[in-house]
């Protein structure tokens, strides 16, 4: 059994060059949204749950993301409301949010795209989020 009940990592790397990464979307603004949301509800510490920061998880393309550990679950997310959801669903109800859900095959076999994306995805890796195209 894990020392977690979820072990929730937000990837908050910061590239040089222009490179796409997670922390130019926020990532580090909303993981510390996700850190005091889980300490107001009182789903804090041992054999509960952990939010912790990363470096690269090597998925920007898909950014910003995190990962549900012991699940293996990717998200990606736009706003607070996203973080709510995978909090109060997954976090507490155990359901995975399949809107933001990203698969766990590699970019270089697979373009995995988020549920919520699916139907419209471009035909080239383009990720698009809220009407604007990130590359």
């Amino acid at each position: 059994m894990s020392f977690f009940q979820h072990h929730v990592f937000f990837c908050c790397n910061q590239r040089e060059g222009g490179k796409p990464c997670c922390n130019d979307h926020g990532a580090s603004e909303v993981r510390e949204y996700a850190k005091s949301r889980i300490k107001a509800l009182g789903l804090a510490g041992a054999g509960r749950v952990r939010i912790n920061m990363a470096g690269c998880l090597d998925r920007c393309e898909l950014g910003p993301v995190l990962v549900v550990y012991p699940e293996e679950t990717w998200y990606t997310y736009v706003d607070r409301e996203d973080i709510d959801e995978i909090i109060s669903e997954h976090l507490q109800q155990g359901r995975v949010v399949e809107r933001l859900k990203i698969c766990n095959r590699p970019l270089s076999k697979t373009f995995c795209w988020p549920a919520r994306l699916a139907a419209s995805k471009p035909t080239s890796p383009i990720l698009v989020r809220s009407g604007v195209a990130l590359r």
